[in-house]
C-alpha cells in the first residue's frame, strides 16, 4: 500500500509560483503513473496534469498548459508539480494520485492511491 503526502501549498498572490511536492512511502512509485488533480469548495475534483511511469509523456489541463510543469524523481520516489503564473482560479486543495494499472490517466476512477491533499490559495 503506497502512502502518498503532498507539501508545498500556501497563500500566493496572483502571477506567483509555487511548488507542489508528492512523497511516496511503502511502496515505489516507478511503477505507476501519476497525477495531480485539484477540488476547488462546491467543485468537482478535475484533473490537472499527469505523467506516465517513465517520465516521457505528459499530460496537462488546458487550463494550466503553459503555466504548470509535473516532473517525477524516480531515484527519490517523488512527483513535483512547479506552478507559475498562478491565478485566483487556481485556489483550491490539490491532491497527488497514483495509477498502477494505466499508462497515463486524466480519470479520477483509475487512481489507486490518494494523498490527503494541500491547500493552494491565490489572491488577487
Amino acid at each position: 500500500q503506497a502512502q502518498l503526502v503532498e507539501s508545498g501549498g500556501g497563500l500566493v498572490q496572483a502571477g506567483g509560483s509555487l511548488r507542489l511536492s508528492c512523497a511516496a512511502s511503502g511502496r515505489t512509485l516507478s511503477g505507476y503513473a501519476m497525477g495531480w488533480f485539484r477540488q476547488a469548495p462546491g467543485k468537482e475534483r478535475e484533473f490537472v496534469a499527469a505523467i506516465s511511469r517513465t517520465g516521457g509523456n505528459i499530460d496537462y489541463a488546458d487550463s494550466v498548459k503553459g503555466r504548470f510543469t509535473i516532473s517525477r524523481d524516480i531515484t527519490k520516489n517523488t512527483v513535483t508539480l512547479q506552478m507559475n503564473s498562478l491565478k485566483p482560479e487556481d485556489t483550491a486543495v490539490y491532491y497527488c494520485a497514483a495509477a498502477g494499472a494505466v499508462w497515463r490517466s486524466r480519470v479520477v476512477y483509475e487512481y489507486d492511491y490518494w494523498g490527503q491533499g494541500t491547500q493552494v490559495t491565490v489572491t488577487s
